[in-house]
């Protein structure tokens, strides 16, 4: 993967998933919307920029994380196959080693994999890694990286998307959506695309959101009220959800080249997860 590339693939990704200009006349939720795009971009980015990694067909033993019976309780626990599982292995492997060789990601090397650089700061890529690391331990095993995932699965349950998005604008983790904090996530989105639009511009989407979303017009923005603003307005979510992760094996059949799996387990995990919805 080089480094243009990958960049390219970043900008390009951006940009499509941009379905309006800022300055149009938008709905509250449409504008909202924007700053939740380059999270979903990213995550669809890292999937397919390091799918280009097995193209070559490398066939040295990858070191095991897990074992098949590890691999077999996550996909019951999630909407992913046996087979999506360990595809999945494959690919946390290679970003895992790719500065390390500890089987943990590290922060560097979910930046190396998206931005072609070790170093630098990124807002989105920042809060990235934050929500992958579920233990708060600085690196993101394999089990947080699966279970992440498989909240952009399309199976996933619509209240995983409603907690997940509302834990992205949650910056600091206040249990809060606050002004500050919806602000700093549009100036970077519009950083990211190379967009631009007026103090006064920014000032009133930020307002024309905290009247339809804070019912107690307190300041801030209660995981209750997000969950009400949401539901009035399924397009929030929409960049939530990874069509490519239907059918991790389909989208990129290159990930199970050295699979470990018989076809006999290939939906043994998505059958389990269903039967439980």
């Amino acid at each position: 993967m080089g480094a243009a590339a990958s960049s390219s693939s970043l900008s390009t990704s951006v940009l499509a998933f941009f379905p309006f200009n800022l300055s149009s006349s938008l709905t509250v939720g449409e504008k909202l919307c924007a700053a939740l795009i380059p999270f979903a971009v990213l995550v669809e980015v890292l999937i397919h920029s390091l799918s280009s990694c097995f193209d070559a067909h490398d066939s040295r033993p990858v070191k095991p994380v897990h074992t098949f019976d590890d691999v077999r309780r996550l996909a019951r626990n999630s909407p992913f196959s046996v087979n999506e599982v360990e595809a999945l292995r494959e690919l946390f492997n290679k970003l895992s080693s790719s500065i390390i060789d500890d089987g943990l990601i590290h922060k560097e090397e979910l930046q190396l994999a998206l931005l072609n650089s070790a170093g630098g700061e990124n807002l989105f890529l920042n809060k990235v890694f934050d929500l992958f690391d579920e233990k708060q331990n600085g690196v993101i095993e394999f089990e947080e990286f699966v279970h992440v995932l498989s909240i952009f699965h399309p199976s996933a349950p619509m209240e995983q998307k409603i907690d997940f998005a509302f834990r992205l604008y949650d910056l600091r983790k206040t249990g809060y959506i606050e002004r500050e904090e919806v602000q700093e996530m549009i100036v970077a989105t519009l950083k990211e695309t190379g967009m631009h639009i007026s103090d006064e511009v920014l000032e009133k989407i930020i307002d024309n959101t905290f009247a339809d979303a804070d019912a107690d017009m307190d300041g801030r923005i209660n995981q209750e009220e997000w969950r009400n603003f949401v539901i009035q307005r399924p397009n929030l979510l929409k960049n939530m959800t990874l069509p490519s992760l239907r059918d991790v094996t389909a989208a990129f059949p290159s990930f199970i080249f050295n699979t470990g799996v018989d076809d006999e387990f290939m939906t043994e995990g998505r059958s389990s997860h269903q039967r439980r919805l």
